[in-house]
């Protein structure tokens, strides 16, 4: 395999920029979305001025071709998609179905739990997953409710499930569209809807035995949510507002500590626009003063109960100083119950603090504090602005913590599921995705036009309305996608995905194609855990293109690898989107995800390469 290295100097300034990129994205120190923002400006200004140029004199890599992944079809499919998926869950359209999947939890719950994860497969091949795992989550909390059993043995089970029907179908993940799209750009022929369907249940099937049979038990049990706080110090942050006649007005702290506050934290005492900090020395407590709190559920839940007058505070958040004869609506802290829920997906909260979304207006429930899975928060709760998979500690009567079942904002953790909502939408919603469906697999118009026309049904239909799917449509997606787009050209352009396939054919070609093609995979099911599942597959699918023609086999073959192997993000949190959902409500820790993840990837790995050659004939 021959190919142009007149731009050498060019294609490793490239390969540093993916580096860097994946450093970035990986270290989630900078949001995604201005690591591809700075990606894309990055790569328009270096192109510009050292420009790569065609015989013809000109520029292979200009604005035009690096922005057009953003109006890229595969990439306007998956945000349509992504809709419709709201549509279904806004509805309540699979609400039946969960119900259906749990009747028998009590009497026998890891049966149920294996019966539930084969819908969840299936139906995942046939819609976006985040939907799907969004719409289990309240079950299989309600399940393992009822069974008397952690919750921990049996979200990160959900989740790979959806993964795994993800691969099943063109449209059952956002991976499997990107790949395709990029194949059909580079010149192959576009892949039809069930073209991977045979291997790819053939995967699905060995992965769901390792998930349903192997995986609960391996998983640590936490027997709930309150001592897996307390025990591995995971708390919540809230704020208590000392209102006029406060028993803690004039208080002076302790060695860094407020001697009324047992077992809390104080984290920051903010006073108007100033902010205190520990050890906060000759700092006496005024009203008005505002203290950021640290606490576990258990610690607040008790505090409460023992010293309703002290956090009577937590409950009026008006922010300002409270006035005890203003008669201002003062439930009694004794007639309120606590629950958690977390912050879902498309979620009007996301990206507004607590205050803004007037919650406590809609709700009548309030939000005392805020768990985020990798972050302590020192801030008022009024600057948190809220973020998918948030966990949020409520407080409220029984009747309005139950009235959040029905919520599509957030998800309610500790509810039993017997609650159904109104599904006057839900038989419209199917009969929506299930036109789209049909109308993408027999081939009667492209996957884009199928799914734009879809979501615009979903939304003339009442199914949601305009701001909820607008909220659909994820802006990380869009840019992440769109720049590893740009990047991708970039490294086929400069020669960059020709060099890398002849650096795998020089070590391995001795060896066969089907070793070649298991290394292949290894390597990009590796990536997809640290980068991102979909700017993974767009990656390597140019790699994996001159690979294939280097060797003189069907570079579709290669193809397939890549959309299997990019799907196989299970091995951390961030690896998908489905993953970070479950890391709240299952109460994990980052190395959960490895220890039961990462077998999972050998698994599916060795059985793809052991049944990729001889289905393909390698």
């Amino acid at each position: 395999m021959e190919a142009d290295f007149s731009h050498v100097w060019q294609m490793w300034v490239v390969f540093a920029a993916i580096i860097v990129a994946i450093a970035a994205y990986a270290s989630e120190n900078i949001p995604l979305e201005l690591t591809s923002l700075a990606l894309v400006a990055g790569l328009l200004a270096f192109f510009h001025i050292f420009p790569v140029e065609a015989v013809a004199g000109n520029n292979l890599l200009d604005a035009r071709v690096l922005l057009a992944g953003f109006a890229d079809p595969a990439l306007i499919a998956v945000l349509a998609l992504l809709v419709v998926g709201q549509g279904l869950f806004q509805s309540g359209a699979l609400e039946d179905l969960a119900q259906l999947s749990n009747a028998n939890a009590t009497r026998a719950p890891f049966l149920t739990l294996g019966v539930m994860l084969v819908v969840v497969l299936i139906v995942s091949g046939f819609m976006n997953n985040t939907p799907v795992a969004v719409i289990f989550i309240p079950v299989v909390s309600a399940l393992a409710a009822k069974a008397a059993i952690s919750s921990s043995k049996m979200m990160i089970p959900l989740s790979y499930a959806s993964i795994l029907g993800g691969m099943t179908t063109l449209i059952g993940s956002s991976t499997n569209l990107l790949a395709s799209g990029a194949a059909e750009r580079a010149g192959l022929d576009r892949i039809g809807f069930f073209d991977f369907t045979i291997p790819g249940m053939f995967l699905a099937a060995v992965g769901i035995v390792y998930v349903a049979g192997i995986l609960p038990r391996l998983l640590p049990s936490r027997a709930n949510l309150a001592q897996e706080m307390e025990g591995s110090g995971k708390q919540f942050i809230a704020q208590l507002q000392l209102g006029y006649g406060h028993p803690m007005v004039g208080s002076k702290a302790t060695g860094g500590m407020f001697p009324a506050l047992k077992n809390i934290t104080v984290r920051m005492v903010q006073r108007g626009e100033h902010a205190f900090l520990p050890p906060f020395e000759d700092l006496v407590l005024r009203p008005g003063d505002t203290l950021i709190i640290a606490a576990t559920r258990a610690t607040l839940t008790e505090s409460l109960k023992q010293d309703p007058e002290i956090f009577q505070g937590l409950i009026h958040q008006d922010g300002g100083p409270s006035d005890p004869d203003d008669g201002d609506d003062q439930r009694p802290v004794r007639d309120l119950m606590l629950a958690e829920s977390i912050v879902a997906p498309g979620s009007r909260l996301i990206g507004r603090n607590v205050e803004q979304a007037g919650f406590r207006m809609e709700t009548d429930c309030i939000v005392l504090g805020v768990q985020r899975r990798s972050r302590m928060i020192r801030a008022r709760m009024s600057d948190i602005r809220l973020e998918p998979g948030d966990v949020l500690l409520i407080v409220g009567t029984r009747e309005s913590v139950r009235g959040l079942r029905t919520s599509r904002d957030v998800l309610l953790l500790e509810w039993s599921a017997t609650e159904i909502p109104d599904l006057s939408n839900a038989r419209k919603a199917q009969i929506i995705l299930g036109g789209t469906v049909a109308a993408a697999a027999l081939g009667i118009v492209p996957i884009a036009v199928a799914a734009v026309v879809g979501a615009f049904a979903m939304i003339a239909s009442g199914c949601l309305n305009i701001r909820q799917g607008s909220r659909a449509i994820d802006r990380q997606i869009f840019l992440l996608v769109g720049a590893a787009l740009a990047l991708g050209t970039s490294l086929e352009m400069t020669g960059g995905a020709t060099y890398i396939a002849q650096q795998v054919i020089t070590v391995f070609a001795s060896l066969g194609p089907a070793v070649v093609l298991s290394v292949f995979f290894l390597l990009v099911a590796i990536l997809t855990n640290v980068l991102s599942n979909n700017a993974t597959a767009v990656l390597f699918v140019p790699i994996a293109i001159s690979t294939a023609n280097g060797l003189g086999v069907d570079p579709m073959i290669f193809v397939y690898a890549v959309i299997f192997a990019a799907n196989c993000s299970f091995a951390t949190p961030m690896g998908y989107q489905t993953n970070l959902l479950v890391l709240g409500p299952g109460h994990y820790r980052f190395s959960d995800f490895m220890k039961a993840g990462a077998p999972l990837v050998i698994v599916l790995w060795l059985a793809f390469s052991l049944f990729a050659p001889w289905y393909y004939g390698l």
